[in-house]
């Protein structure tokens, strides 16, 4: 199997490596240059457009930033349905809205060209170690035929459904995660409140029942909010998908939930 692979940031770059140590033959299309150097001591492929990388991939990955990115690269005139061969297949693994990938589906289905969703949480370190949590919506042989590309970086890899389905798993996990900060930031303050040290109250909560991985990561930081203030322009995305998906479904928004997630953003915006 050729793989293609677009968005060699900090979480996919680790993924192509994976893909290219495992031996796999690997092309890689960047817009700066600068982002194909570190592969210069592998043997991946470096292609001048996305549709001559494309030509070259049986599977092509692309993990670059936002929905208008995806669409981008893949359909442009010069992108990657343009170069790609009827019978390959797109794995999206950019967070996105589910409406993106049915749009670039039908596009892809016009060429005969399969699209699975399949983002991803846990960070570079955690692709390097074949630790990334991999979320995938597609049909069964499409996620059974690249099943084995995923898995030199996911572990796990959860197969959810129809098209759709691991962006709407992705979208309601930062949802919830979103939630968390502000049960987090209340936790350490009222433990500062009863007098009690913060960092043992996180080794505590990392060991009991109370954790959450919004208090872990805090604690990590040394109760610092800069990170998660950085990462706030992308929890409001995924918070506005996963409200988005929920109103054109009908299903009743979770008040409690939607009440943290507003306080944790208010925060995060001071």
């Amino acid at each position: 199997m050729r793989v293609g692979f677009i968005g060699l940031g900090s979480q996919g770059a680790p993924m192509a490596r994976r893909i290219v140590e495992d031996g796999y033959p690997l092309t890689l299309w960047a817009r700066r240059p600068a982002s194909l150097e570190p592969f210069a001591d592998t043997t991946a492929r470096f292609a001048a457009t996305p549709a001559e990388l494309g030509t070259s991939s049986d599977v092509v990955c692309v993990c670059v930033v936002g929905d208008a990115d995806v669409e981008d690269v893949l359909l442009r005139p010069d992108g990657v349905l343009a170069g790609m061969a009827p019978g390959g297949l797109v794995a999206i693994h950019s967070t996105v809205h589910p409406d993106t990938c049915h749009r670039v589906a039908y596009e892809a289905a016009k060429r005969e060209i399969a699209v699975i969703d399949a983002p991803v949480s846990g960070g570079g370190g955690a692709a390097a170690r074949r630790a990334l949590l991999v979320m995938v919506g597609g049909a069964d042989e499409d996620v059974a035929r690249c099943r084995p590309m995923l898995e030199t970086f996911a572990g796990p890899l959860i197969h959810l459904g129809p098209l759709g389905s691991g962006q709407l798993a992705k979208a309601l996990n930062n949802f919830v995660f979103t939630a968390q900060v502000t049960a987090a930031l209340e936790t350490f303050a009222f433990a500062d409140a009863l007098g009690m040290d913060r960092a043992a109250v996180a080794q505590v909560l990392a060991h009991g029942s109370g954790g959450s991985r919004a208090s872990a990561i805090l604690a990590a930081s040394g109760f610092n909010t800069a990170g998660l203030r950085q990462a706030a322009p992308l929890l409001r995305k995924d918070v506005s998908i996963m409200l988005d998906v929920a109103r054109a479904s009908g299903a009743a928004e979770p008040a409690a939930l939607v009440k943290l997630v507003d306080a944790t953003l208010t925060t995060l915006d001071e």
